[in-house]
């Protein structure tokens, strides 16, 4: 018995099975996208793995070489020596389409193309360690960003893919067996009426054929009399 009140007629049975035909469409292409998600979530991860592998390793050779620059230098000097950077950097986010979730495409670029731009001061009076420093926060800056566009892309992708995920049970647990107990309903409602129907005009025939007999029986009974009396 369903859990609304279904109005048991052949039009809304006919509704119906289209409703149902096409949540189980729906239910499949929704199911197609969660496979593809979490396919593409999952490449998504482990690149995420070894970026952020290749990042902390450039991070802690920069802050290694930085360490011993500072043993070197002056607190004074070293502060001097990154007060003003030469260097400027531009960034820009454009989005990408992935199963229907944007996801961000991070790119930057310095305002100059060389490369001793990066070093905000002179070599005389400071450390190679410091050179080393800077150097290998330069260099790993692009594998940082790279990974904040590939953390920002999977987390993205994991709430989608938790969206499409409800959405599949919904249909699969709910909405598709509702409907499916609806047809079963009102198909048994339809074939009762039918029978009933069918029940009624075989009363009805019986019926008729009764008083067409007792009519025709009344009737060779008056044409017997009739008979009868001219006979005699």
């Amino acid at each position: 018995m369903p859990s609304t009140t279904i109005n048991p007629t052949r039009m809304e049975l006919t509704r119906l099975k289209g409703r149902l035909k096409t949540a189980q469409r729906g239910h499949k292409l929704l199911k197609d996208k969660r496979d593809e998600l979490m396919k593409q979530f999952m490449d998504v991860v482990r690149e995420n793995r070894a970026l952020r592998k290749r990042v902390e390793e450039g991070l802690m050779r920069a802050h290694a070489s930085f360490t011993v620059a500072s043993a070197l230098m002056s607190p004074e000097m070293l502060e001097q020596s990154l007060l003003y950077p030469k260097q400027s950097v531009e960034l820009e986010m454009t989005f990408q389409n992935v199963m229907s979730v944007d996801v961000p495409r991070y790119q930057f670029k310095t305002k100059s193309q060389d490369p001793g731009e990066v070093y905000p001061y002179g070599f005389a009076q400071t450390s190679g360690e410091l050179d080393d420093a800077v150097d290998a926060l330069s260099r790993v800056f692009q594998d940082m960003l790279k990974l904040a566009e590939i953390e920002k892309t999977s987390q993205l992708l994991a709430q989608e893919i938790e969206k499409t995920r409800r959405r599949v049970n919904a249909l699969e647990y709910v909405k598709i067996p509702q409907m499916e107990e609806s047809i079963r309903y009102i198909s048994m409602k339809l074939d009762e009426n039918e029978r009933s129907n069918t029940i009624r005009l075989m009363k009805v025939k019986e019926l008729v054929l009764k008083e067409a007999i007792e009519d025709r029986r009344a009737e060779d009974a008056r044409a017997a009399r009739t008979f009868g009396s001219a006979g005699g």
